[in-house]
């Protein structure tokens, strides 16, 4: 049975905010807030936490992952880009956007899309997910929460808790979040090619 916290969106609890931190870094797989949705994620460099979460989603290694980061300084470890992409994301972070790399030596192979040798990184714009990220450090491997059978991501945390309390190990109630994509921008090549119009203001790429 998975633990349940209802954390304050605009003030989140620190308590609980370490307390969620401690169960990541104890392997656990959580399910948390972010502006794009809920998101379903566990620590970067657990392979049976990952192996869980596939499980969860239904999904299988091959998936394209995410890196959810607390700050740009926290990107450039995982990813390589010029100074061109700096700008676009000075400008574009935090928010609704997912951005894809190629990934540094930092990021394990098993999370890289095997053909690319990419990443999706983002810095998200809620202050749950950021203060679980600047407590824990570094970035939380995720994904958005899309249930198999599904093409939209969960929104209500108590449909959460129904359908997942058994199968992750902690669930954070930030409240009802609705539907809101994000943009996806593929800057892996220099070049910026938007793989999906979201909630993100596509114009800062063009």
């Amino acid at each position: 049975m998975s633990q349940y916290f209802y954390i304050h969106p605009d003030n989140p609890q620190q308590r609980l905010v370490e307390q969620a931190i401690d169960i990541v870094k104890r392997g656990g797989v959580i399910i948390y807030p972010t502006d794009s949705g809920y998101a379903i994620g566990c620590q970067l460099d657990n392979k049976s936490a990952l192996e869980k979460l596939c499980r969860v989603r239904d999904i299988d290694k091959q998936h394209n992952f995410t890196l959810m980061c607390s700050d740009l300084s926290q990107i450039s470890n995982f990813a390589r880009y010029d100074n061109q992409c700096f700008r676009a994301l000075k400008n574009a972070t935090p928010g609704p956007y997912t951005f894809i790399f190629k990934a540094t030596k930092e990021v394990p192979k098993r999370v890289q899309n095997p053909k690319r040798k990419t990443i999706g990184l983002r810095v998200p714009d809620n202050a749950i997910a950021h203060a679980l990220l600047a407590t824990l450090g570094e970035p939380i491997l995720s994904t958005s929460l899309i249930l198999p059978g599904e093409s939209m991501t969960e929104s209500d945390p108590e449909l959460i808790r129904e359908k997942l309390e058994k199968n992750v190990d902690l669930i954070i109630d930030g409240g009802h979040l609705g539907e809101h994509p994000t943009t996806v921008v593929d800057m892996s090549d220099g070049d910026f090619t938007i793989i999906r119009v979201g909630s993100g203001d596509v114009s800062l790429f063009e």
